[in-house]
Parts: structure tokens; sequence; C-alpha cells
């Protein structure tokens, strides 16, 4: 299925896909805004920044393991999209969702994650806490 993107979305789409596959978000801050801002499944409160976007999900993406996406779609904007995904936290098996808002340059200004079930969030939590419990909360959004 082809979505129908705005084609700076589009393209930055694209680059997350690679980076993705290849297991390497080491290009992510080229395509987020320096205000964006990222949803956590475990946090009321969002973190904003680049920095916070980039510390926190690519940390998330280091705890996952077998990760894999299976469907998505757009919105009519063409500027938001919603990515299903598939991993293992530890033992435990997730689903969850990537929703991810992009600007007219195509620069990522909002990310957010769910996920289920809740012993598998619960897993994701502690260990995201063992490796970022001291610096995420300098981001939280007021």
């Amino acid at each position: 299925m082809t979505l129908n993107l705005h084609p700076a979305a589009a393209a930055s789409l694209d680059k997350w896909h690679q980076m993705v596959a290849a297991q390497d978000l080491g290009a992510l801050r080229a395509i987020t805004h320096p205000d964006a801002v990222f949803r956590s499944p475990v946090a009321y409160k969002a973190y904003q920044s680049a920095d916070a976007v980039v510390l926190a999900v690519s940390t998330a993406a280091s705890v996952f393991t077998d990760f894999a996406y299976h469907r998505e779609a757009a919105t009519a904007d063409g500027l938001s999209v919603v990515l299903e995904f598939s991993a293992k936290v530890g033992e435990r098996s997730v689903k969850g969702i990537d929703f991810i808002r992009f600007d007219d340059d195509g620069q990522i200004v909002d990310f957010e994650v769910m996920m289920r079930p809740l012993n598998g969030v619960q897993a994701m939590a502690e260990e995201m806490g063992k490796r970022l419990g001291a610096l995420l909360p300098a981001f939280k959004a007021s």
C-alpha cells in the first residue's frame, strides 16, 4: 500500500525505515525538529526537545529485540503516520504503535508511542528507567 504523504514527510519516513532496518538511529537528529516532543507510553507528561526524542527513541530501540513494523497508515494531510509494530522486551512480547507527526520540512515534531500488554509495558518502563532514569526527567515539558 502506498501512503499519500507530503513529499518531505515521505522522505523522512523512508530515512526512518532505513535507520530501523540498519539498527542505527545515528541520523535521527537530522530528521527531528529542535522543539520536537516525545510522548512515552509510561509517562503522562511529554519530553520536549530533539535531544529528548533522540535519547528516548534510541534507547528504546536498544531495549527491543525482534522489532518489526507490520502496518502503516497516514492522515489525510499527509503529515502524520501510524506505524504498528511488534517486538520483545526481554522475554515479553509487545505490540505497539508509533504515531509520528512531521512538519512541512519533513522534520519530526511529535513522536508518540503506545504499547500493550501491561506486563510488556512494565518491563519496558523498568529497563528504560535503568538506562535513563537520571537523564529523561530534565526534558519533561511543562
